[in-house]
């Protein structure tokens, strides 16, 4: 029995009527590749939903975080506790559905939409799986979705890895040990009490918390922007003894779009692909990280997005981009461990080139400002609160703050995956889809993308109250990859594919083309080089395993699944 940390905590209670915080992906299978009485139940030759609990059955044990489920602290006078669900059923968290015609990108994007606005329910492990059948050319999708109190990048990773293959036959598992002693139920008496002493020294742990949250004012969204924050956070580091000097930030003021505000329970959602070579041939002409080049597309879909409906402000919007801090040597498996860098995105530079320096160079100092003091802000802030008045109050919290001013304009996640094929149940992953949380505080749409297997894998989710069509905006991804490839001379080649990456990838057919609607054309571009059309590619409906909003470069110790370790996420160089 392990107590949730005051973070995992907060990921439960900024749960509401319109806000549902668990991560999710949506994988596209191909199933041609299945392999009759090979997988885990009878070979069928396809995926199906007793394929995929035959194969969860096999290994659930190997990831801790989907046998875990609440056990709440009598009138919430304290975080929740993790027992283990001695009754576990995979059967009941799966399920199965199939598409109406024709079965193209935007109805299995409407009903990812659909599925992902429902809340799980907290009486059992919070996680799902969804099997989805009829997509164009045979292929089938599986969304899973896990709540973000169990996972970090960390256990995300590793859920994902114990679910995969490396070959259309799946790999034998090792059984689980003999079964421990069932683990007794929580005492409620002994709850309360450890609630009261916990209650009682509050104070004192709160007033540890904000010393170290003072430390980083000046990274704080909206703390960042009253008057004196920078002195007081360097007056925090050196009396902390901290005497190492940390590179100045800049202004993380976010301006108010239509993006920002209160937003309502529904979601939209859409998903399409680049191509990860041509992407990196960007960031090797510019000398920049493939990150860097993530974020400088996001900033010129989002510039372009707004500039549509006059409504671009002055001020770059402010992102948020997540970021995993678990230690090589914890051992907790559930649970979360991360913080946040926030950095400009540049939407107000008119010039594509000029736009990709400066995200590159927000991008730097914002690495540069983590590596030297990693941010542990999250963290503390949540922790200043008792339990009780945190659960209570953070929904109102969250809708007032986001009346008042916007903290950040989004979230956006780059989590690099395996340069290789795999598999799941014996048909191969085409390609996968992260999706994010949406919360009052956070915006209205999010970004996250995952890289695999040659391609940059994207997810958009939005409330179309805030934003009005969400396929729009992942067209102007796609011209936005255009616009920067104009920028490379022809003497930069596209990144050759490594070893473990196969020559041939797998045929996949468009369904539905994203189309955007025609936008004036953008000031002071400069003349392209050369031009590389590099179109979106309609990502084919992609199975999801929950990766979560960020991910470390922590070795992943699964010995069946070793070459998984590329999952983690550094952070962001």
């Amino acid at each position: 029995m392990r107590q949730l940390t005051a973070l995992d905590a907060q990921f439960l209670h900024a749960e509401s009527p319109t806000t549902a915080v668990h991560v999710a992906g949506l994988a596209i299978l191909d199933p041609s590749t299945c392999r009759t009485g090979t997988g885990p139940g009878p070979g069928t030759g396809t995926v199906t939903r007793d394929g995929l609990i035959a194969l969860l059955r096999q290994r659930v044990h190997l990831s801790p975080a989907l046998c875990m489920r609440l056990a709440d602290v009598p009138l919430s006078l304290d975080h929740p506790y993790w027992v283990h669900d001695t009754e576990l059923d995979v059967a009941a968290h799966v399920y199965e559905s199939t598409l109406p015609a024709p079965g193209g990108q935007r109805e299995l994007a409407d009903l990812v939409a659909q599925i992902h606005e429902r809340r799980l329910d907290r009486s059992r492990p919070l996680w799902e799986i969804h099997l989805i059948h009829g997509l164009a050319g045979g292929r089938v999708a599986v969304y899973t979705k896990v709540h973000h109190s169990v996972i970090d990048g960390v256990t995300g990773a590793e859920t994902l890895a114990a679910l995969l293959d490396l070959s259309p036959k799946p790999r034998t598992v090792d059984p689980p040990g003999p079964p421990e002693a069932p683990e007794a139920e929580p005492d409620r008496v002994a709850m309360l009490a450890e609630a009261v002493v916990r209650t009682a020294t509050h104070p004192v742990r709160a007033l540890r918390s904000l010393t170290r949250a003072a430390a980083d004012l000046d990274a704080i969204p909206l703390a960042s922007s009253l008057p004196g924050a920078r002195f007081i956070a360097r007056a925090t580091r050196l009396l902390s003894g901290h005497d190492r000097e940390v590179p100045e930030l800049p202004d993380l003021s976010a301006p108010r779009t239509p993006l920002d505000g209160v937003i309502s329970g529904e979601r939209r959602f859409s998903y399409g692909s680049l191509p990860l070579a041509e992407v990196k041939r960007v960031a090797k002409a510019f000398g920049l990280s493939v990150n860097d080049v993530v974020m400088t597309l996001c900033s010129s879909a989002l510039r372009a997005w707004l500039r549509d409906r006059d409504a671009l402000p002055d001020q770059p919007l402010i992102a948020a981009v997540p970021v995993a801090v678990r230690k090589a040597a914890c051992d907790d498996a559930v649970g979360n461990s991360l913080s946040a860098m926030i950095t400009p995105l540049a939407t107000d530079v008119a010039c594509p080139r000029e736009r990709l320096a400066a995200v590159g160079e927000n991008m730097r100092t914002a690495k540069r400002r983590f590596a030297t003091a990693p941010a542990t802000w999250l963290s503390e802030l949540t922790a200043l609160l008792p339990a009780p008045i945190l659960n209570l109050a953070t929904p109102a919290m969250f809708r007032l703050a986001a009346s008042a001013a916007p903290a950040v304009n989004l979230i956006v996640s780059n989590v690099p995956g395996p340069q290789f094929p795999l598999y799941l149940c014996g048909a191969r992953v085409l390609a996968y889809h992260p999706i994010s949380a949406l919360s009052d505080v956070t915006g209205g749409v999010n970004i996250t993308c995952f890289s695999y297997n040659g391609s940059l894998d994207f997810g958009v989710l939005a409330c179309p109250t805030r934003m009005d069509d969400v396929w729009e905006l992942l067209a102007h991804l796609r011209d936005a990859m255009e616009e920067l490839s104009a920028l490379v001379p022809v003497a930069v080649p596209v990144s050759e594919p490594t070893a473990a990456q196969p020559t041939a990838q797998p045929t996949v057919q468009p369904a539905v083309q994203p189309t955007a609607r025609p936008s004036a054309p953008e000031p002071s571009v400069p003349q392209p080089v050369a031009q590389r059309h590099t179109p979106v590619r309609p990502v084919p409906d992609v199975v999801g395993t929950p990766v979560p909003v960020g991910a470390t470069p922590l070795p992943l110790d699964v010995p069946d699944l070793s070459e998984l370790s590329d999952l983690r996420e550094p952070v962001p160089a």
